[in-house]
C-alpha cells in the first residue's frame, strides 16, 4: 500500500475509498461480534451513515451527525446504552483508520 498522504486525505473519497470502506467495515465486524447485533446494524446505518472521518495534527477521527440518538429509529435502548455503544464503535473505526492506513495512534 502506498504511504499515506494526509494532503491526499482533503480528497479522501477519491483517493482513500476503499482504505474508508475497509476500516468501517473492520470496526462493523468487530462491534458486531461483541455487541446487540440490531443495535449495532441500527447505529451503523442511521447514524454513521452521515459521519465524516478526519485526519488533523497526525491523528484520525470520526465527526459525528448533529443529535445522533435522534436518528436512530425501530430500536429500543435507553440513552445511556446508545452513547456507550456509539462512543467503543466510534473509537474502534478510529482505531481502524489507524491502523488500514499505517499511522500510529497518539498515545
Amino acid at each position: 500500500m502506498p504511504e499515506f498522504d494526509p494532503e491526499k486525505f482533503e480528497d479522501k473519497y477519491v483517493h482513500y475509498f476503499q482504505q474508508l470502506q475497509r476500516a468501517y467495515k473492520n470496526a462493523f465486524n468487530t462491534m458486531n461480534e461483541r455487541y446487540e447485533s440490531d443495535l449495532i446494524h441500527g447505529i451503523d446505518q442511521q447514524i454513521l451513515n452521515e459521519s465524516e472521518p478526519f485526519y488533523e495534527d497526525g491523528e484520525f477521527y470520526v465527526q459525528l451527525p448533529d443529535n445522533p440518538a435522534d436518528r436512530l429509529t425501530g430500536i429500543v435502548v435507553d440513552d445511556e446504552k446508545l452513547e456507550t455503544t456509539l462512543e467503543r464503535y466510534v473509537d474502534e473505526i478510529e482505531a481502524e483508520l489507524h491502523r488500514v492506513f499505517g499511522v500510529d495512534r497518539p498515545q
